[in-house]
């Protein structure tokens, strides 16, 4: 490892926050269905394509977007989401910076 390479607070308290986001079964299915999907899609979408009931589903996304790994737009009465394309670089670039590999990433 190399000793320059340190991690702050802050960056541990970012990171942490995102594998807590990561941390649930149906929040990791919606954001790959979202990744595959490679397209906004409204809630109503989501909640037919995911098998998981509206208010679930509105709360996991919820919480994706709360460390940005899901992106919401507000069109009239419904919501749409999609993935932050940001996070593709950036998650896995922190993941080597908590292993001591690199200086840490930025956010998502």
């Amino acid at each position: 490892m190399n000793a320059k390479l340190t991690l702050t607070e802050e960056d541990a308290r970012t990171y942490a926050s995102w594998f807590r986001a990561l941390a649930d079964p149906t929040r990791v299915r919606l954001l790959h269905l979202l990744a595959r999907e490679g397209r906004p899609m409204s809630v109503g979408e989501i909640v037919e394509r995911a098998a998981v009931g509206q208010s679930t589903v509105s709360h996991h996304l919820k919480m994706l977007a709360e460390v940005r790994f899901v992106l919401a737009d507000k069109r009239g009465a419904s919501t749409f989401y999609e993935v932050n394309r940001t996070c593709q670089s950036v998650f896995p670039d922190a993941v080597r910076a908590i292993l001591g590999e690199q200086e840490p990433a930025g956010g998502c």
